[in-house]
């Protein structure tokens, strides 16, 4: 049952994130494709629209390492774990990863609360549109928030034993097969 809750979870967030990078990309796009038709072919120099793009970015960019990282795609050196070929060993190994992965990230979260917390103490604003900078710094903790809880779902699922094969084993293992 607790299993069950915990998939359905992780569904809708799946759902979240992917509608959130969605509505980044496409509002992303949309507004540099306006800006380069507005300068260059109207003349136009409309203030506040390059903020509006770093906003979006910023947003973007994060939501798109959460979601990597959602999908134990995020960047890894996979050489000594795929030369690993002792399942124990490889689940040792993929342990400490973890738990180093962990360590990491709650000290981004950290300092991301600190950077977040500082910018709301001290409100600085964008020059065009006067955005708070704490808008897209609001895009960083929540992207370290959401990477430390991945790493602790996969420190976790290594102390229980559920430790799902790497992209690349499997991947291995498909040629193989062939």
């Amino acid at each position: 049952m607790i299993v069950r809750f915990f998939t359905g979870l992780d569904h809708k967030v799946g759902w979240f994130l992917n509608t959130v990078a969605l509505i980044s990309s496409l509002a992303l796009v949309g507004l540099m494709l306006f800006l380069v038709v507005a300068r260059y072919i109207f003349g136009w120099s409309i203030i506040g629209l390059l903020e509006l793009i770093m906003l979006f970015g910023m947003w973007l960019y994060m939501t798109g390492g959460l979601i990597a990282s959602r999908k134990r795609e995020h960047l890894v050196v996979d050489f000594l774990q795929t030369s690993i070929r002792d399942r124990q060993i490889r689940r040792l190994h993929q342990g400490f990863i973890s738990l180093i992965t962990l360590v990491i990230t709650g000290f981004f979260v950290y300092m991301s609360y600190r950077m977040l917390a500082w910018g709301v103490r001290r409100p600085q604003h964008t020059p065009g549109l006067s955005i708070p900078l704490w808008i897209p710094q609001s895009a960083i903790m929540f992207a370290s928030i959401g990477c430390s809880l991945y790493a602790l779902r996969d420190f976790i699922q290594c102390l229980i034993g559920y430790n799902p094969e790497p992209v690349i084993i499997a991947e291995a293992n498909q040629q193989d097969i062939r």
